[in-house]
């Protein structure tokens, strides 16, 4: 079985919650497609692109962090990271605010990193990436890792 995935971000000020991570989203591209959580396993033939068209509406596969804040001043971040083995990987997410970014990028190669240690499996690929952002008014962050069928193009 192989895959491919995207790895993605946003950012985006908002009158709300809703409307500010929405914004967020399409920031990070992923904003007119239906997003679906699913858990955090990768194949062990997975393969980076670039975000290929999205449909509107279209049903989306995803691994999201998020963070949003209302506070003028604070710095929110999402981290979405993956660690890959010969046999498989794994993705991980974290979020904060007011936190220093080099605490959540080691928190998330420390969660990827032991996800990978518990199956008995060795890394033999890490990548991650973060999305920051100074808060104006109300805001959110969004890092993604995007799952895509590899039929659909």
């Amino acid at each position: 079985m192989w895959m491919e995935i995207t790895l993605t971000k946003g950012k985006a000020e908002g009158p709300n919650k809703l409307n500010a991570f929405d914004n967020a989203l399409l920031d990070a591209g992923i904003g007119n497609v239906n997003l679906v959580p699913v858990s955090s396993m990768l194949a062990a033939d997975t393969y980076e692109i670039p975000m290929p068209k999205l449909e509107p509406g279209e049903m989306t596969n995803c691994v999201l962090s998020h963070q949003y804040s209302q506070t003028p001043d604070d710095v929110i971040a999402a981290v979405l990271a993956y660690a890959q083995s010969e046999q498989m990987g794994c993705v991980v997410e974290t979020s904060g605010v007011n936190k220093l970014k080099q605490e959540l990028e080691d928190e998330a190669r420390y969660m990827a990193e032991y996800m990978l240690e518990k199956r008995g499996l060795e890394m033999t690929k890490y990548k991650s990436i973060i999305q920051t952002h100074r808060v104006e008014q109300r805001a959110s962050v969004v890092a993604a890792l995007i799952y895509h069928n590899p039929t659909r193009h």
